[in-house]
């Protein structure tokens, strides 16, 4: 099985918006959308959920009044300043404490000095993932809660699921649209991949970007290829990137110019490639054409047994 992730050094270069066109060119294959702090493949796909699971990628503390003896020592523990005291009392003169669940980090100090235990440490809801079907093929994808964390643990769940879904299907490829940056959520989208696709875009900080989730991707070993989205914005700029890029034996897969099409295929919830057939439509076509050769060429290195370049 081959798996395809999509990544970028920031969020906001398009990136999803070449996965969304990926998937109608692919299909049918298993997508999954590990952007799980701000997801949004699913509004292009329009998928029907047929499985919904709650996601719990951590504990948090919280204090039972009915115990609590107000000694304190629960507060003085707290480096995060997550305990705090009740406005009310139990009824008596009694002062009891609550854990702001917001400014917890789940370290579970407060529990293990609490001498009366009267505080549970339990695992604490921080989101959701679903098992859903668009008309590209299934997809896994998931959406993490309000200040939640453990999004790298969440991207390895989405991943996980979805090779499970391709591999019951009998499909050959897993297309992520990875999450972008070089944190820990990127590094659960990439690590085993087949290749990634390094989205940037023409200025001086699209080429840094670029430079930092490149070396992420050559630590881990994962063969990639670079696309310049919008590239026609700044063409020397173009230039230097590609430029940089093949002189770190990293292959140019393509460029994409700048198309109001794409706008406004997202205001009718689809894809690009499925709006029009000339401008950026036809340029994604092309780089799919090289992404799929890339991938062929990687299948049959793995079988031959031979090293990648």
């Amino acid at each position: 099985m081959k798996e395809l992730v999509v990544i970028s050094g920031k969020g906001g270069t398009g990136k999803t918006s070449v996965v969304a066109s990926f998937a109608v060119l692919s299909r049918p294959a298993a997508l999954a959308d590990c952007d799980v702090d701000a997801a949004d493949l699913h509004l292009l796909l329009e998928p029907t959920f047929l499985r919904r699971e709650t996601f719990a990628g951590g504990s948090k503390a919280s204090i039972r009044a009915r115990d609590c003896t107000g000694c304190g020592r629960c507060r003085e523990v707290c480096r995060f300043e997550a305990i705090q005291a009740q406005d009310e009392d139990t009824g008596g003169s009694v002062r009891v404490f609550r854990v702001d669940p917001i400014g917890c980090e789940g370290c579970g100090l407060c529990a293990r000095v609490c001498p009366r235990q009267a505080i549970d440490f339990a695992p604490a809801a921080s989101g959701e993932w679903f098992i859903s079907e668009t008309r590209c093929g299934p997809m896994v994808h998931a959406k993490l809660g309000v200040a939640a964390e453990n999004s790298g643990k969440l991207v390895s769940l989405v991943r996980r699921h979805a090779r499970r879904t391709a591999e019951g299907q009998k499909l050959g490829l897993v297309l992520v649209d990875g999450s972008p940056g070089i944190g820990c959520p990127v590094i659960a989208s990439i690590t085993g991949a087949s290749l990634v696709l390094i989205v940037t875009e023409p200025t001086l900080s699209g080429l840094h970007d670029l430079q930092r989730v490149a070396d992420l991707a050559r630590h881990f070993g994962i063969p990639g290829r670079v696309c310049v989205n919008k590239w026609d914005l700044n063409p020397d700029m173009t230039g230097r990137i590609e430029q940089w890029a093949r002189g770190h034996d990293l292959a140019v897969a393509g460029r994409l110019r700048y198309d109001p099409q794409v706008t406004q295929a997202q205001i009718h919830r689809k894809s690009v490639v499925e709006y029009a057939t000339d401008g950026v439509a036809a340029d994604i076509r092309q780089l799919w054409k090289e992404v799929s050769a890339a991938l062929a060429a990687r299948r049959e290195q793995a079988l031959s047994g031979k090293e990648l370049e």
